[in-house]
């Protein structure tokens, strides 16, 4: 079950963040992301501040979570998008995670069918979301689920200097 995050969360979504980052520095996956700087229990407070954080939820325990809003950082501007959409049809989707210990189960497929309808039922055929070059497999599974990389813009992101951002699109029907 995919729901709006709540307060009882934010330790469950923050222990996903450092579990990626403990994979990350034992050389088992490569994401981009730096421990204490992106994302940390901050990334996911700010984005229940907003309430613009999501769960995904399996036998009461979270799994994934995400950050869905309108929000397009600074850094698209710097992209060529195949779509010139209207800011106020374009739906984002931020800092989609999955457990690493709970892997390999398409949590992250569910996390993207959610966010597809969620933009629909919110007026949004637009999709763009972003990933690091470095995330072979974040990159692999968007392109599978029919998503285009129109662009990769250099820049320091979230914190991160040296990022090379790949731009991510999808317009529903």
């Amino acid at each position: 079950m995919i729901r709006k995050g709540t307060k009882d969360d934010i330790k469950a979504v923050a222990e996903i963040y450092s579990r990626i980052h403990d994979m990350e520095e034992a050389g088992k996956v490569t994401i981009g992301w730096v421990r204490a700087i992106y994302p940390t229990q901050k990334t996911a407070e700010d984005a229940l501040a907003k309430d613009e954080l999501f769960v995904l939820e399996d036998c009461g325990e979270v799994v994934a979570a995400a950050k869905i809003n309108r929000e397009q950082v600074p850094e698209y501007a710097d992209c060529k998008w195949e779509n010139d959409a209207p800011d106020d049809e374009v739906m984002v989707l931020h800092t989609l995670v999955v457990d690493p210990l709970k892997g390999g189960k398409g949590y992250g497929t569910q996390f993207v069918d959610f966010y597809e309808k969620y933009a629909l039922e919110n007026g949004c055929k637009y999709l763009r979301m972003d990933t690091n070059e470095k995330n072979a497999n974040a990159r692999k599974l968007y392109k599978k689920l029919g998503y285009k990389e129109p662009g990769i813009v250099p820049c320091v992101f979230n914190g991160i200097d040296g990022v090379q951002l790949v731009c991510l699109e999808k317009t529903l029907k």
